[in-house]
């Protein structure tokens, strides 16, 4: 199960995702994008990965695609970091180092 939670704040827009990131959520997860994504207005576009438990291939391509579509993402742990970054280098986005956040749990993103 997936919950996608849309929060916004005068300078950002995040997409909270909550369970396992597995199909069929991932079709949900890139619609949730591209609706958001036009609803910027200037603001920044995060995705914020923090209580996903697990993220399938299907998961994992989802996420390549929106990076590679400029996403930013927020997260903890060493497993949610580690597919980051490796989806990181297959897009050739390693060199941006505002592409992956690491965030504490007392993180509050308004």
């Amino acid at each position: 199960m997936m919950k996608i939670s849309v929060v916004e704040s005068q300078s950002r827009l995040r997409l909270v995702l909550e369970g396992k990131l597995v199909a069929p959520w991932t079709a949900e997860l890139r619609r949730t994008w591209n609706s958001a994504h036009s609803q910027l207005r200037g603001r920044a576009l995060v995705i914020d990965l923090r209580n996903v438990t697990h993220i399938s291939r299907e998961g994992e391509n989802a996420l390549l695609d929106l990076m590679t579509e400029g996403a930013r993402f927020t997260c903890k742990g060493v497993f949610t970091r580690r597919v980051l970054e490796q989806l990181a280098r297959q897009c050739r986005c390693k060199s941006d180092p505002t592409l992956i956040t690491l965030s504490n749990d007392s993180d509050d993103e308004n």
